[in-house]
């Protein structure tokens, strides 16, 4: 028997963290552990931990733990992957904030925690919310406990009533366990009735490609096995993925559930588990099924019979790979026959048998050649590999999946380009370039895209390169707001100047830094000190979601002239200033950039001047003292005479002393 285990089966990234964070806990030995509600969707796990003293308790026990917790009797509350409603998050933190021996220990799963921040941010500018999960799940409770507002729990795009929805401000959210198809197509529904829907793709990506890879599995095996807690969300979204492909789907908790199955020989088994599942279950199912005698329900002769049955030139045949070589696979056909598949039914002359075919491999070919006398039927994955990824275009068109490949043509009207050894064309209008473009810079280019129509009859397909840059850039733009804070910081590049202000991009979306806040110094022009392409530092004053506007701050207290004039000089000091305006009553003089003072049309001179010109000149750099700073009006007086009288007195100190010394010496 051959039995392949899909190979993200078992704990996700959350589950594994609130496992390891327990087991970290009752290593420690410093206090009564509780968990809020069952850790995981795991009998064996949450049976374990109960074991070693572990307890699990519900929101209303909070108030009796914290009443019994003490300096001899210290607690951490474990929150699980799941998160907790809001109005219990915020007593667990104030109880931990009075009680220093009653601890939180939050493991809420980080996508969930997200989820929960996108609610709290932005349902209160949606006429509902809708959240695509379970309505008895812990975390969709969770989610809901965060939403302001009206909202809405469906299980099925068929609950929703599209109608009642048209022109409302939606918020879309999907607990992260939900199945990926089923969330894809409420989204194209509401789209048709919602000019703008505000839709987050919360589904967790191991979520995603778990479901896909047990979609894949479930459709190349004879049976599959899907492991996991009956009160699982997300394992149960494998079953129901893997029951669609493959009838013969049987849930169970551990290998004491595996049931009584009747396979025929050379069975291939899949098996597949949820985020809650250990590994170690894993390997006992695993275990018991390849050492499994499964009862086959035919007796010798109908199975000899069977191994005689005849096999005609062009049937396509399904059979077990014997033996590999670089020349050619030998496939169990269960006929009188065995299949060849020689190196000759390779396109690719670089790629070897050997590197396409395993031992045990399961293979579906066309018979070209049949030889009852030699023993020996000549297959071809040709045919059946171009239907196969014909088919695979056709999925990828129906389910609204992204392909990679790449454009090895330029053709009249747009390129080709290969997905899954299928030619596509991209259409010059979906190339992302734009109008009037020169295509050949595609040539030889890798590029993902998502097939936009699809001629079944004459197998033919084609793709959008922007389609794609659209939805990755909306998507880009979702998640930008919905991390969005004030005051966060970002350094971006100067995309255009306005009369008002400069447009800063940010990556996704672009922020504007009015007129003000570019500098400290008045200016009445942006390009006075930006320019378009330069790299500048900001920060969030403030923004508006709905209208999608972010304001943008540069100046900062560290910046601030005042506050760097301050920081350098005092009363008393002298400075070499640069006179930058004249008044009649006084010269202005540049201190430091943007701190400007005022040396009065007095304090010049040491002599009365009929205006300063008469000493002074723009541009001249000349040493003041500082005699006075207003830092209520942020003034500054400066004085040039000060200095002027203070040479005086030290001149006529020096020449009194000269005549003492004179007269001593007489």
């Amino acid at each position: 028997m051959l039995v392949e285990v899909a190979s993200l089966a078992g704990f996700c990234f959350g589950v594994e963290r609130a496992v390891e964070s327990v087991e970290k806990l009752l290593a420690e030995n410093n206090a009564k552990i509780y968990t809020l509600g069952k850790l995981i969707h795991n009998p064996t796990i949450v049976s374990s931990f109960e074991k070693q003293g572990v307890e699990i308790i519900e929101a209303s026990d909070i108030d009796r733990v914290f009443e019994q917790t003490n300096k001899n009797n210290p607690c951490v509350i474990v929150i699980r992957a799941h998160g907790a409603i809001k109005e219990i998050s915020d007593k667990l933190t104030a109880y931990a904030a009075q009680n220093p021996y009653f601890k939180i220990c939050d493991m809420t799963c980080p996508h969930v925690k997200k989820i929960h921040k996108i609610a709290e941010q932005h349902s209160k500018d949606a006429d509902l919310t809708l959240i695509f999960g379970n309505i008895g799940h812990p975390e969709v409770q969770g989610i809901c406990s965060y939403v302001e507002g009206d909202y809405l729990v469906f299980e099925k795009s068929e609950d929703l009533d599209y109608g009642k929805m048209t022109n409302k401000k939606l918020l879309c959210v999907s607990q992260t366990t939900q199945k990926l198809s089923e969330w894809e197509k409420s989204q194209k529904n509401l789209k048709k009735v919602c000019t703008n829907p505000f839709i987050f793709d919360t589904i967790c990506s191991v979520t995603e490609n778990r479901q896909e890879e047990v979609d894949a599995l479930s459709k190349r095996v004879d049976l599959m096995l899907v492991i996991g807690g009956k009160d699982s969300s997300n394992t149960n979204k494998l079953y129901e993925i893997a029951r669609k492909n493959q009838p013969n789907t049987f849930f169970v908790e551990d290998a004491n559930d595996i049931p009584d199955i009747r396979l025929t020989p050379h069975a291939k088994v899949g098996i597949a588990a949820g985020a809650s599942t250990p590994g170690s279950i894993i390997k006992e199912v695993k275990k018991k099924m390849s050492v499994k005698e499964l009862t086959t329900g035919e007796n010798f002769a109908e199975l000899l019979d069977a191994s005689f049955k005849t096999l005609n030139t062009g049937d396509t045949v399904t059979g077990t790979v014997l033996s590999v070589t670089d020349a050619e696979v030998h496939v169990d056909l269960g006929a009188k026959v065995t299949g060849i598949i020689t190196s000759n039914d390779i396109i690719d002359p670089m790629v070897k048998l050997s590197d396409l075919y395993k031992v045990g491999d399961t293979v579906t070919a066309v018979a070209v050649r049949v030889s009852d006398v030699d023993g020996v039927a000549t297959l071809s994955r040709r045919r059946i590999e171009a239907s196969e990824k014909w088919e695979s275009i056709v999925a990828a068109y129906n389910e609204g999946t992204i392909l990679e490949g790449k454009i090895t043509e330029i053709v009249r009207g747009g390129a080709i380009i290969i997905l899954n050894s299928v030619k596509v064309f991209i259409p010059a209008s979906q190339s992302g370039l734009g109008k009037d473009a020169d295509l050949s810079v595609l040539q030889g280019t890798v590029h993902k895209v998502k097939i936009i129509d699809i001629n079944e009859q004459r197998k033919r397909a084609v793709a959008s390169i922007r389609v794609v840059v659209r939805e990755e850039k909306k998507a880009a733009e979702a998640e930008f707001w919905a991390t969005l804070e004030k005051d966060k910081k970002f350094t971006g590049k100067v995309k255009s100047l306005t009369s008002y202000g400069a447009f800063v991009n940010l990556g996704p979306v672009d922020g504007m830094v009015h007129l003000t806040e570019l500098s400290w110094k008045r200016i009445k022009n942006p390009a006075e000190v930006v320019s378009v392409g330069d790299t500048l530092d900001v920060f969030v004053l403030d923004f508006d979601v709905e209208k999608k506007r972010i304001s943008l701050g540069h100046k900062t207290e560290e910046t601030n002239p005042w506050t760097l004039f301050t920081n350098q000089y005092s009363v008393g000091d002298v400075a070499a200033v640069k006179i930058v305006s004249m008044m009649p009553f006084g010269a202005f003089a540049e201190v430091i950039p943007g701190a400007d003072g005022l040396i009065h049309i007095s304090q010049i001179a040491n002599k009365k001047i009929g205006k300063p010109a008469d000493v002074l000149e723009i541009g001249q750099v000349v040493d003041a003292k500082i005699t006075e700073i207003d830092e209520e009006n942020h003034k500054i007086s400066l004085s040039m005479r000060a200095l002027l009288e203070e040479e005086e007195e030290i001149e006529v100190e020096v020449v009194e002393e000269a005549e003492a010394v004179e007269e001593d010496a007489e």
